[in-house]
């Protein structure tokens, strides 16, 4: 497989692209693509067998349970940083190794409901407080030390839905090629 093939497989949708002016209108679809994440996700693996969960979506890539229990992890880790840029003077996060989470055993399991429970409750939370900031909070920042760079809130937004978005093209995509690729 050419390197556009492994490219298009790893971003799917794409990579996430900042619009140069962020609208109101735009805040809310992605705050709705945030919400909607755990019903989407319960019902794409509701019914998978676990030899469908360990299906990776790209040669080398991880498996549907991995993508799961990652998704869990990044999400707790945005609102943790959401509401530091809330409470903080652009505060700088601390980034984590998502390839070591994923090989680490609860991101391994092949029950799914705990971190879709997760899910369920932290994107519910994460909600109330997406759509009660208002046009300041918005523009309020945290620096990523590993991107060397300040991230506003409503590019945050932004990225998560983004995320979401991605990752369920991932288990899509794994269903789709069930491992050949």
């Amino acid at each position: 497989m050419n390197v556009e093939s492994l490219n298009h497989l790893k971003y799917p949708i794409g990579k996430f692209i900042k619009p140069e002016l962020i609208s109101e209108g735009q805040i809310n679809d992605w705050i709705d693509a945030i919400e909607a994440l755990p019903v989407r996700l319960s019902q794409l693996t509701q019914d998978l067998s676990v030899e469908q969960l360990n299906l990776p979506y790209r040669p080398g890539g991880w498996s549907i349970k991995q993508v799961v229990h990652h998704i869990a992890d990044s999400h707790m880790n945005s609102i943790i940083r959401i509401k530091l840029a809330l409470t903080e003077d652009t505060p700088t996060i601390k980034p984590y190794f998502e390839d070591r989470w994923a090989m680490l055993k609860d991101n391994n399991d092949d029950q799914l409901s705990d971190s879709l429970s997760l899910l369920k409750g932290l994107h519910a939370k994460m909600g109330i407080l997406l759509r009660s900031l208002t046009n300041d909070d918005l523009k309020r920042e945290f620096i990523h030390p590993e991107h060397g760079k300040r991230l506003s809130l409503e590019e945050t937004i932004g990225i998560y839905a983004w995320h979401s978005n991605h990752h369920l093209t991932h288990i899509e995509q794994a269903l789709k090629y069930k491992g050949k690729f």
